[in-house]
């Protein structure tokens, strides 16, 4: 999706330079509220993306708000989308940020056409649909209501507290629709939380938001992902980590090392040289030349080490790791055939659907 594929152009002399008659663009915006960020705002053509087939994963669509994301945490595997806008994965994908302001609209136009089959959709596959800008541009709201209108089935997966507001509109749409909720939470050291994801809400505000989203009857996925490796891989860790999860009342947990795509690895290991350098010979073994997996020993030794803790948690809903290579957005457990989500519909138990 480039800048120009984004319909109607307009002139603004507030735009990064060059953008100035990029396609699509009304205005760019900053306030003193988000420091640093700036809000491309932009009238989209249209709202769904249809996933390729060969992805095999467990949706056909998704919808993404957003481009860019404030929460600016480092492993983002999304950055390098951010390159398709002729923006850096680096500091432009935290601070650069494009709002659909009309993706409401859209959608409901498209959600109204005879040919839409009312397949499982996801909210959060690239970018946070809950991160901070959505407290300015309240886009959720009207998503949320478009999609329960046409009785289409949908899942959100974010990191933002922020949903609590939209819990009330959820429930309702949940008497129409099935509706699946995951909170991301990686970190639950509060000092390597703000270095490693500074725009997140802390963990225990996360926790807060699942503990609200269970009362309000869902089943929650939370995913424990990426486990950093030196980091947040220690038995002290991640026992710590699915205790507060089990605590929070989340019903499944999904997990994965850290995956390190081209478009972010340069960003990481930047970060790493300088907040943990003692950690960068270590890395450069782990994640040598352009791979972006941890390598199969190390995950089946992280796998021997998660495994017997989510059964003392009983959590043990999720004893399958997400696959390397695919996109967190992707988890889900266990895996259902596409035909099987394309069954998922109205008629269907009131409850979360099965994506993850």
């Amino acid at each position: 999706m480039r800048w120009q594929g984004q319909s109607v152009g307009t002139v603004d002399d507030a735009a990064l330079p060059g953008m100035e008659r990029v396609d699509g663009l009304v205005r760019s915006v900053t306030t003193p509220e988000f420091a640093g960020v700036t809000f491309h705002e932009i009238m989209a053509r249209s709202a769904l993306n249809r996933v390729p087939r060969a992805s095999d994963m467990p949706f056909e669509w998704t919808v993404n708000p957003y481009r860019g994301c404030s929460h600016a945490c480092v492993y983002c595997f999304a950055r390098g989308t951010h390159t398709y806008l002729d923006l850096d994965g680096g500091e432009d994908f935290d601070t650069q940020v494009v709002v659909k302001v009309n993706v409401a609209d859209v959608l409901r136009r498209e959600l109204a056409r005879p040919s839409w089959s009312r397949a499982a959709l996801q909210l959060g596959t690239n970018t946070d649909p809950y991160q901070r800008a959505e407290g300015r541009y309240a886009l959720m709201p009207g998503i949320i209501d478009a999609l329960a209108e046409s009785r289409t089935p949908f899942t959100i997966l974010t990191k933002g507290t922020l949903l609590r507001r939209d819990l009330p509109r959820l429930v309702e749409a949940r008497r129409r629709v099935p509706v699946g909720l995951a909170m991301s939470i990686a970190v639950y050291d509060e000092s390597l939380q703000r270095s490693i994801e500074p725009g997140t809400p802390s963990a225990e505000a996360r926790l807060a938001t699942v503990r609200r989203a269970v009362d309000a009857g869902f089943e929650v996925t939370v995913f424990l992902m990426p486990i950093v490796p030196h980091l947040t891989d220690s038995h002290a860790a991640l026992d710590e980590a699915l205790d507060r999860v089990r605590r929070a009342g989340a019903t499944r947990v999904v997990w994965g090392a850290l995956h390190l795509r081209p478009g972010v690895k340069p960003w990481f290991m930047a970060w790493l040289e300088r907040e943990h350098p003692d950690l960068v010979p270590r890395y450069r073994g782990l994640y040598p030349g352009t791979a972006v997996d941890a390598p199969k020993a190390y995950r089946s030794w992280l796998s021997e080490r998660v495994r017997p803790l989510l059964r003392r948690h009983g959590l043990e809903r999720a004893m399958r790791p997400l696959a390397q290579g695919r996109s967190a957005s992707a988890a889900h457990e266990p895996i259902p055939s596409r035909s099987a989500v394309r069954r998922t519909g109205p008629a269907a138990t009131v409850g979360a659907p099965t994506l993850f």
